[in-house]
C-alpha cells in the first residue's frame, strides 16, 4: 500500500492534517487525540512540515554552545550532561562531532580535572562548615587572650626563640648570639615585642632577608620593612638561596617573601637570660620541691 493511497483512504488523514496545520499540535499530542500509533501518524503527515514551536527551543541553543565549549576544554560527555542538566544522549548529540584528543597526557589531565571537580563538589559543604568553625574558634580564643602582660610576653618570647632561634652547640658553647629567623609575620612581630620588653631598642637590631634567588628580592625586602616599621636602607645584603629547578617548591608566587633574619648585636647576656627563662620553665625537679 503506497503512502498517497493511505492518506486518501484513511478516515483519520484529514483530521490528522488539520490538527497539525490548524491547531499546531505535536505528533505526540495528535497520537493521544486520535489514538493511533507513531508509524501510522508518520505516514499520514509525511509531507506536512512540523510547526515552528515543536522545533528545538532557543533556550537549548545556549546549552548547546556551552556543551561545545566544555568539550573543547576536554570535558567528557557524562560531565557535560551533569553540568548542563541534560540527558547524556542529548549531550552526546551536541558534541559527537568533537572527539576528545587521544593524547594520553591530555586524557590524564582530564581525569585529574574530573576528580578534582567531583571532590570539590562532594566536600564543599564540609569545608565551608569547617572554615566557619575555625574562624569562630580563632576569634573566640583571640578574644580570650587579649593583651599579654609583661611576664607572659617574656615567657612566650623566650619559648619561641628557643624553638626557632640560633642556640649555642656543644662544639661551640660560647657562641651565644641572638639570631631569629622566621617566615611568619605574626611570630616576627611577637619576637620584636619580646625584645622591646627586655629593653632592646629596634634601632639597634640588624635585619636581613633570606630568600630564593628566583624571587622578587626587592619587593620582599620592602614588604618586610613595611611590616616592622623600618627602612630597607638599614637591611643587610640579602641572603640568596640557590634556585633548583628540579625541586618541587610550593613557596612561590607573589605571596612568597622568604624569611626575615633578626640579629641582636652584643647579645650574650640577653641569650643567657633567655636560657635562664627556659630552664626556669622546664626545671621539673625544682617545681616538685616547692
Amino acid at each position: 500500500m503506497c503512502i498517497n493511497f493511505l492518506v486518501m483512504t484513511d478516515p483519520l488523514a484529514a483530521e490528522a492534517r488539520r490538527l497539525r496545520t490548524v491547531e499546531l499540535l505535536s505528533t505526540r499530542e495528535i497520537q493521544r487525540r486520535l489514538r493511533i500509533g507513531k508509524d501510522r501518524l508518520a505516514a499520514l503527515l509525511r509531507d506536512v512540515p512540523p510547526p515552528e514551536w515543536t522545533k528545538r527551543p532557543n533556550a537549548k541553543d545556549e546549552l548547546r554552545a556551552r556543551a561545545i565549549q566544555l568539550r573543547g576544554t576536554g570535558w567528557s560527555v557524562p560531565d557535560i550532561a551533569v553540568e548542563l542538566g541534560v540527558a547524556r544522549s542529548t549531550a552526546y548529540q551536541w558534541v559527537r562531532h568533537l572527539p576528545l584528543d587521544a593524547d594520553p597526557a591530555a586524557a590524564a589531565r582530564r581525569r585529574q580535572e574530573h576528580s578534582r571537580r567531583m571532590t570539590d563538589a562532594r566536600w564543599a559543604p564540609h569545608r565551608a562548615a569547617r572554615d566557619a568553625a575555625r574562624a569562630e574558634t580563632v576569634k573566640g580564643t583571640a578574644d580570650w587572650v587579649k593583651a599579654l602582660r609583661h611576664r607572659e610576653l617574656v615567657l612566650v618570647g623566650a619559648a619561641i626563640y628557643w624553638c626557632e632561634g640560633a642556640k649555642a652547640k656543644p662544639w661551640r658553647p660560647n657562641d651565644c648570639r641572638i639570631k631569629f629567623v622566621n617566615s611568619d609575620p605574626g611570630l616576627i612581630l611577637l619576637f620584636l615585642r619580646f625584645l622591646e620588653a627586655l629593653g632592646v631598642r629596634r634601632a639597634t637590631l640588624r635585619f636581613q632577608v633570606s630568600i630564593h634567588e628566583s624571587a622578587d628580592v626587592a619587593a620582599a625586602s620592602g614588604w618586610w620593612a613595611d611590616l616592622i616599621g623600618v627602612s630597607t636602607e638599614g637591611f643587610r645584603r640579602p641572603s640568596l638561596k640557590k634556585h633548583r629547578p628540579t625541586t618541587n617548591r610550593r613557596n612561590t608566587g607573589e605571596g612568597y617573601r622568604g624569611c626575615l633574619v633578626i640579629e641582636v648585636p652584643r647579645s650574650s647576656r640577653l641569650y643567657w637570660k633567655i636560657e635562664g627563662i627556659i630552664r626556669g620553665m622546664t626545671d621539673e625537679d625544682r617545681d616538685v620541691g616547692r
